[in-house]
């Protein structure tokens, strides 16, 4: 059975409807691509709390993998890592590290990204940038390690990563 994934897209703008949402959309069709089942794009505004409640909301609706776009710059509504790490129990520091160097090397501000990693209840839960070139680039990172977290997550043996995208084991 595939693993239930969930995008949430940060965005005042966006969730005003006065800009349109370009970096879920890309989030979702990788996640699909890769085999995992995904509604559209969440989009809510920006803030420590929304992200928080809406991180909430995916976990209690049985979703293990939550992938957020938008809201890690240093702007003063930036708090999505700060959500998220209100419920993020265990940090995959290494994730994010690559997902900077990558967003970084599409151009240099991708370094002020302060986006998070890691295991809230039993779900991967990463903070992507919301421009979508980040979205772009770090998607393959996200989807390339993503059964692998979660069945590590049940018990598997960590020595094989050989899961099959977007199946549980």
């Amino acid at each position: 059975m595939p693993y239930a994934a969930a995008v949430i897209t940060v965005s005042d703008r966006s969730s005003r409807g006065e800009r349109e949402d370009l970096s879920g959309p890309i989030a979702v069709a990788a996640l699909r691509e890769a085999g995992f089942v995904c509604d559209e794009p969440i989009v809510i505004p920006d803030g420590a709390d929304e992200v928080e409640a809406a991180i909430r909301a995916a976990l209690t609706d049985g979703i293990r993998i939550i992938v957020t776009t938008g809201g890690t710059g240093v702007g003063p509504r930036d708090e999505t890592p700060e959500g998220a790490d209100r419920l993020i129990t265990r940090r995959i520091p290494g994730i994010a590290e690559e997902l900077r160097r990558r967003a970084t090397a599409e151009k240099p501000a991708g370094m002020l990204s302060r986006g998070i990693a890691g295991i809230a209840e039993g779900a991967f839960v990463v903070n992507l940038p919301g421009a979508p070139t980040a979205v772009e680039a770090g998607m393959p990172v996200i989807v390339g390690v993503a059964a692998h977290v979660l069945g590590q997550l049940q018990g598997a043996d960590h020595r094989h990563a050989d899961h099959h995208q977007g199946e549980e084991r």
